[in-house]
Protein backbone atom coordinates (compact mmCIF):
# COMPACT_ATOMS: atom_id res chain seq x y z
CA UNK A 1 0.00 0.00 0.00
CA UNK A 2 1.05 3.33 -0.40
CA UNK A 3 1.59 5.81 2.62
CA UNK A 4 1.77 9.24 2.80
CA UNK A 5 2.35 11.37 6.05
CA UNK A 6 2.27 15.20 4.56
CA UNK A 7 3.49 16.82 7.95
CA UNK A 8 6.78 15.02 9.31
CA UNK A 9 8.03 18.61 10.96
CA UNK A 10 10.53 16.84 12.89
CA UNK A 11 11.71 14.39 10.29
CA UNK A 12 11.66 11.38 12.80
CA UNK A 13 8.80 9.45 12.18
CA UNK A 14 11.02 6.84 10.16
CA UNK A 15 13.18 6.77 13.28
CA UNK A 16 10.36 5.34 16.13
CA UNK A 17 10.47 1.75 16.95
CA UNK A 18 6.92 1.44 15.86
CA UNK A 19 7.86 2.45 12.22
CA UNK A 20 8.70 -1.05 12.10
CA UNK A 21 4.77 -1.87 11.65
CA UNK A 22 4.20 -0.07 8.11
CA UNK A 23 7.98 -0.22 6.65
CA UNK A 24 6.99 -2.93 4.39
CA UNK A 25 4.79 -0.27 2.96
CA UNK A 26 5.59 2.38 0.21
CA UNK A 27 5.97 5.65 2.80
CA UNK A 28 6.39 8.85 1.44
CA UNK A 29 6.72 11.60 4.40
CA UNK A 30 7.20 15.68 3.93
CA UNK A 31 8.55 17.64 6.46
CA UNK A 32 7.64 20.97 4.89
CA UNK A 33 4.13 21.60 4.03
CA UNK A 34 2.32 22.35 1.03
CA UNK A 35 2.34 25.60 -0.50
CA UNK A 36 -1.18 25.30 -1.89
CA UNK A 37 -4.14 22.69 -1.38
CA UNK A 38 -3.04 21.67 -5.42
CA UNK A 39 0.18 20.99 -3.80
CA UNK A 40 -1.08 19.32 -1.46
CA UNK A 41 -3.36 17.48 -3.35
CA UNK A 42 -0.62 15.98 -5.75
CA UNK A 43 1.47 15.26 -2.82
CA UNK A 44 -1.66 12.77 -1.41
CA UNK A 45 -2.65 11.48 -4.78
CA UNK A 46 -1.79 8.10 -5.35
CA UNK A 47 -2.16 7.55 -1.33
CA UNK A 48 -4.15 4.26 -0.30
CA UNK A 49 -3.79 5.72 3.93
CA UNK A 50 -2.80 9.37 5.37
CA UNK A 51 -1.69 9.55 8.50
CA UNK A 52 -2.22 12.60 10.19
CA UNK A 53 -0.31 14.27 12.37
CA UNK A 54 -3.36 15.55 15.12
CA UNK A 55 -3.75 18.98 13.55
CA UNK A 56 -0.92 19.92 11.21
CA UNK A 57 -2.69 19.74 8.00
CA UNK A 58 -6.38 20.38 7.19
CA UNK A 59 -7.92 17.04 5.55
CA UNK A 60 -11.24 19.35 4.17
CA UNK A 61 -14.26 18.54 1.71
CA UNK A 62 -12.19 20.39 -1.32
CA UNK A 63 -9.08 17.81 -0.65
CA UNK A 64 -10.89 14.77 -0.17
CA UNK A 65 -12.57 15.38 -3.40
CA UNK A 66 -9.13 15.48 -5.37
CA UNK A 67 -8.08 12.02 -3.37
CA UNK A 68 -10.25 9.29 -5.41
CA UNK A 69 -7.88 6.56 -3.86
CA UNK A 70 -7.69 7.67 -0.10
CA UNK A 71 -9.20 4.86 1.70
CA UNK A 72 -7.93 5.71 4.95
CA UNK A 73 -6.90 8.35 7.14
CA UNK A 74 -5.25 7.38 9.91
CA UNK A 75 -4.90 9.90 12.84
CA UNK A 76 -2.22 10.11 15.15
CA UNK A 77 -3.99 11.21 18.13
CA UNK A 78 -7.78 11.15 19.85
CA UNK A 79 -9.35 13.84 18.23
CA UNK A 80 -8.65 16.50 14.74
CA UNK A 81 -10.62 19.90 14.34
CA UNK A 82 -9.05 19.65 10.86
CA UNK A 83 -10.46 16.74 9.16
CA UNK A 84 -13.98 16.98 7.43
CA UNK A 85 -15.17 13.89 9.08
CA UNK A 86 -18.49 14.59 6.82
CA UNK A 87 -16.88 14.52 3.69
CA UNK A 88 -14.66 11.69 4.45
CA UNK A 89 -18.09 9.58 5.23
CA UNK A 90 -19.88 10.56 2.17
CA UNK A 91 -16.60 9.79 -0.13
CA UNK A 92 -16.11 6.48 1.88
CA UNK A 93 -12.95 7.30 3.10
CA UNK A 94 -12.41 5.69 6.91
CA UNK A 95 -11.18 7.94 9.70
CA UNK A 96 -9.56 5.59 12.50
CA UNK A 97 -8.15 7.56 15.83
CA UNK A 98 -5.75 7.03 18.47
CA UNK A 99 -7.49 6.41 21.99
CA UNK A 100 -4.64 7.33 24.07
CA UNK A 101 -4.05 10.81 26.06
CA UNK A 102 -0.59 11.49 27.79
CA UNK A 103 -0.34 15.02 29.60
CA UNK A 104 3.02 14.68 31.12
CA UNK A 105 4.90 16.02 27.96
CA UNK A 106 2.67 19.24 28.12
CA UNK A 107 3.14 19.58 31.59
CA UNK A 108 6.67 19.16 31.51
CA UNK A 109 6.88 21.61 28.58
CA UNK A 110 5.03 24.30 30.19
CA UNK A 111 6.56 23.71 33.80
CA UNK A 112 10.22 24.33 31.58
CA UNK A 113 8.99 27.24 29.92
CA UNK A 114 7.96 28.52 33.43
CA UNK A 115 11.85 27.96 34.76
CA UNK A 116 13.16 29.19 31.15
CA UNK A 117 11.27 32.34 31.23
CA UNK A 118 12.07 33.81 34.67
CA UNK A 119 15.26 32.77 34.81
CA UNK A 120 16.08 34.45 31.62
CA UNK A 121 17.62 30.98 30.29
CA UNK A 122 17.26 31.40 26.49
CA UNK A 123 18.17 35.28 26.32
CA UNK A 124 20.98 35.18 28.49
CA UNK A 125 22.33 31.62 26.66
CA UNK A 126 22.16 33.89 23.55
CA UNK A 127 23.95 36.29 24.78
CA UNK A 128 26.74 34.20 26.10
CA UNK A 129 27.16 32.83 22.62
CA UNK A 130 27.41 36.12 21.13
CA UNK A 131 30.31 37.32 23.74
CA UNK A 132 27.90 39.95 25.49
CA UNK A 133 27.84 40.44 29.32
CA UNK A 134 24.84 39.46 30.96
CA UNK A 135 22.36 42.05 31.07
CA UNK A 136 19.17 40.89 32.65
CA UNK A 137 18.13 39.59 36.69
CA UNK A 138 15.65 37.20 36.77
CA UNK A 139 12.54 36.40 39.20
CA UNK A 140 12.31 33.78 41.56
CA UNK A 141 9.44 31.48 41.96
CA UNK A 142 9.16 30.34 45.03
CA UNK A 143 6.72 32.14 47.69
CA UNK A 144 5.29 33.70 43.92
CA UNK A 145 1.61 32.87 43.04
CA UNK A 146 1.33 30.48 40.36
CA UNK A 147 -2.19 30.99 38.59
CA UNK A 148 -4.53 27.48 36.72
CA UNK A 149 -6.37 28.16 34.69
CA UNK A 150 -8.07 24.84 34.15
CA UNK A 151 -6.94 21.76 36.33
CA UNK A 152 -7.61 19.00 34.26
CA UNK A 153 -4.76 16.43 33.71
CA UNK A 154 -2.29 18.47 32.33
CA UNK A 155 -3.12 21.80 35.13
CA UNK A 156 -2.82 19.07 37.60
CA UNK A 157 0.32 18.05 36.82
CA UNK A 158 1.82 21.63 35.98
CA UNK A 159 0.04 22.53 39.41
CA UNK A 160 1.95 19.84 41.49
CA UNK A 161 5.76 20.98 39.91
CA UNK A 162 4.82 24.42 41.38
CA UNK A 163 4.00 23.48 44.74
CA UNK A 164 7.08 21.21 44.43
CA UNK A 165 9.30 25.01 43.61
CA UNK A 166 7.21 26.32 46.84
CA UNK A 167 4.93 28.45 44.76
CA UNK A 168 1.86 29.28 45.90
CA UNK A 169 -0.93 27.56 43.24
CA UNK A 170 -4.14 29.63 42.67
CA UNK A 171 -6.85 27.85 40.70
CA UNK A 172 -10.12 29.01 38.43
CA UNK A 173 -11.86 27.57 36.16
CA UNK A 174 -14.94 25.28 35.82
CA UNK A 175 -16.72 23.88 38.70
CA UNK A 176 -14.60 20.71 38.02
CA UNK A 177 -11.56 22.29 38.58
CA UNK A 178 -12.69 24.17 41.48
CA UNK A 179 -13.68 21.06 43.30
CA UNK A 180 -10.44 19.23 42.11
CA UNK A 181 -8.54 22.04 43.62
CA UNK A 182 -9.83 22.13 46.95
CA UNK A 183 -9.69 18.19 46.91
CA UNK A 184 -5.80 19.29 46.26
CA UNK A 185 -5.44 21.84 49.28
CA UNK A 186 -4.83 24.92 46.54
CA UNK A 187 -6.41 28.08 46.96
CA UNK A 188 -9.28 28.64 44.43
CA UNK A 189 -9.86 32.31 43.54
CA UNK A 190 -13.12 34.14 43.83
CA UNK A 191 -13.06 35.25 40.25
CA UNK A 192 -11.08 35.21 36.85
CA UNK A 193 -10.44 38.37 37.98
CA UNK A 194 -8.59 37.88 40.77
CA UNK A 195 -6.84 35.15 38.95
CA UNK A 196 -5.28 37.64 36.59
CA UNK A 197 -4.96 39.93 39.41
CA UNK A 198 -3.09 38.17 41.58
CA UNK A 199 -0.90 35.52 39.50
CA UNK A 200 2.93 36.28 38.82
CA UNK A 201 3.33 32.99 36.35
CA UNK A 202 -0.29 32.41 34.90
CA UNK A 203 -0.49 28.74 33.08
CA UNK A 204 -3.86 28.34 30.54
CA UNK A 205 -5.28 24.81 30.02
CA UNK A 206 -8.44 24.94 28.95
CA UNK A 207 -9.74 22.65 26.22
CA UNK A 208 -10.87 24.53 22.87
CA UNK A 209 -14.29 24.80 22.63
CA UNK A 210 -16.94 27.22 21.81
CA UNK A 211 -17.19 28.52 25.21
CA UNK A 212 -13.37 28.77 25.91
CA UNK A 213 -12.82 30.52 22.23
CA UNK A 214 -11.52 34.11 23.07
CA UNK A 215 -11.98 33.75 26.69
CA UNK A 216 -9.05 35.22 27.78
CA UNK A 217 -9.33 39.50 27.01
CA UNK A 218 -7.53 42.36 26.57
CA UNK A 219 -8.79 43.35 29.58
CA UNK A 220 -8.20 40.51 31.36
CA UNK A 221 -4.34 40.86 30.21
CA UNK A 222 -4.27 44.24 31.38
CA UNK A 223 -5.08 43.35 35.08
CA UNK A 224 -1.69 41.41 34.81
CA UNK A 225 1.23 42.69 36.95
CA UNK A 226 4.10 44.59 34.93
CA UNK A 227 6.35 41.78 36.10
CA UNK A 228 3.94 38.64 35.87
CA UNK A 229 4.53 35.82 32.99
CA UNK A 230 2.07 34.37 30.97
CA UNK A 231 2.15 30.69 29.68
CA UNK A 232 -0.12 29.12 26.58
CA UNK A 233 0.57 25.63 25.72
CA UNK A 234 -2.84 25.09 25.81
CA UNK A 235 -4.16 26.35 22.14
CA UNK A 236 -3.71 29.96 20.92
CA UNK A 237 -7.21 30.58 20.52
CA UNK A 238 -8.12 30.98 23.91
CA UNK A 239 -6.87 34.10 24.03
CA UNK A 240 -9.13 36.68 21.76
CA UNK A 241 -7.16 37.80 18.54
CA UNK A 242 -4.55 39.99 18.79
CA UNK A 243 -4.54 40.63 22.96
CA UNK A 244 -1.41 38.94 23.97
CA UNK A 245 0.50 41.02 21.42
CA UNK A 246 -0.43 44.26 22.52
CA UNK A 247 -0.88 43.18 25.76
CA UNK A 248 3.10 42.75 25.97
CA UNK A 249 3.53 46.01 24.29
CA UNK A 250 1.26 48.38 26.99
CA UNK A 251 3.36 45.87 29.59
CA UNK A 252 0.77 43.84 31.11
CA UNK A 253 1.81 41.14 31.81
CA UNK A 254 5.48 41.75 31.47
CA UNK A 255 6.08 38.44 29.96
CA UNK A 256 5.04 35.63 27.75
CA UNK A 257 5.91 31.59 27.11
CA UNK A 258 3.81 30.79 23.96
CA UNK A 259 4.01 27.38 22.54
CA UNK A 260 0.92 27.43 20.29
CA UNK A 261 -0.01 30.10 17.60
CA UNK A 262 -3.27 30.85 14.96
CA UNK A 263 -1.58 29.85 12.37
CA UNK A 264 0.82 26.99 12.38
CA UNK A 265 3.53 26.25 11.54
CA UNK A 266 4.96 29.47 12.01
CA UNK A 267 7.74 29.50 9.14
CA UNK A 268 10.44 32.07 8.39
CA UNK A 269 10.15 33.38 11.78
CA UNK A 270 7.01 35.49 10.11
CA UNK A 271 5.18 36.01 13.79
CA UNK A 272 5.03 39.39 15.87
CA UNK A 273 5.45 37.76 19.32
CA UNK A 274 9.16 36.53 17.47
CA UNK A 275 10.06 40.02 17.28
CA UNK A 276 9.58 41.04 21.20
CA UNK A 277 11.67 40.79 23.41
CA UNK A 278 9.88 39.62 26.29
CA UNK A 279 8.10 36.50 25.02
CA UNK A 280 9.65 33.16 25.18
CA UNK A 281 8.89 31.40 21.51
CA UNK A 282 8.81 28.06 20.93
CA UNK A 283 7.04 26.00 17.61
CA UNK A 284 4.51 23.67 19.06
CA UNK A 285 6.26 20.99 20.43
CA UNK A 286 4.67 20.21 23.81
CA UNK A 287 3.86 16.88 22.80
CA UNK A 288 6.98 16.30 20.97
CA UNK A 289 8.80 13.97 22.98
CA UNK A 290 9.71 10.45 22.27
CA UNK A 291 7.61 8.23 24.07
CA UNK A 292 4.67 10.00 23.08
CA UNK A 293 5.69 10.00 19.78
CA UNK A 294 6.19 5.92 19.95
CA UNK A 295 2.90 6.08 22.08
CA UNK A 296 0.64 8.37 19.63
CA UNK A 297 2.24 6.76 16.32
CA UNK A 298 2.14 3.16 17.47
CA UNK A 299 -1.67 3.23 17.67
CA UNK A 300 -2.11 5.15 14.52
CA UNK A 301 0.23 2.82 12.60
CA UNK A 302 -1.59 -0.24 14.72
CA UNK A 303 -5.30 0.53 12.75
CA UNK A 304 -3.09 0.97 9.32
CA UNK A 305 -1.87 -3.23 10.54
CA UNK A 306 -6.25 -3.86 11.53
CA UNK A 307 -6.96 -2.29 8.17
CA UNK A 308 -4.35 -4.41 6.00
CA UNK A 309 -5.78 -7.49 8.03
CA UNK A 310 -9.15 -6.64 7.75
CA UNK A 311 -9.55 -6.11 11.19
CA UNK A 312 -12.39 -3.91 13.18
CA UNK A 313 -10.46 -0.34 13.29
CA UNK A 314 -11.23 2.66 15.86
CA UNK A 315 -13.64 5.18 13.60
CA UNK A 316 -13.92 8.77 14.13
CA UNK A 317 -17.03 7.96 11.19
CA UNK A 318 -18.30 4.46 11.93
CA UNK A 319 -20.76 4.72 9.20
CA UNK A 320 -18.58 5.59 6.63
CA UNK A 321 -19.13 2.66 4.18
CA UNK A 322 -15.32 2.04 2.92
CA UNK A 323 -14.54 2.11 -0.81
Amino acid sequence: MKIVIPDDYQDIVDQLDCFSLIRHHEVTRYREPAKSINQLADRLRNADIVVSIRERTELGRSLIEKLPKLKLIALVGRSSRMIDYAACTEHGVMVSTGKSNSPEAPAELTVALILASRRNVALEAERMKRGDWPGTLSHRLRGSTLGIFGLGAIGALVAQAGRGLAMNVLVWGREGSLERARTAGYRTAKAKEELFESSDVLSLHLRLSRETRGIVKLDDLARMKQTALIVNTARAEIIEPGALVEALHKGRPGFAAVDVYDQEPIIGGNHPLLKMPNALCVPHIGWAEWNNFELYFSEAFEQIVAYEKGKQLRLANPDVKPR
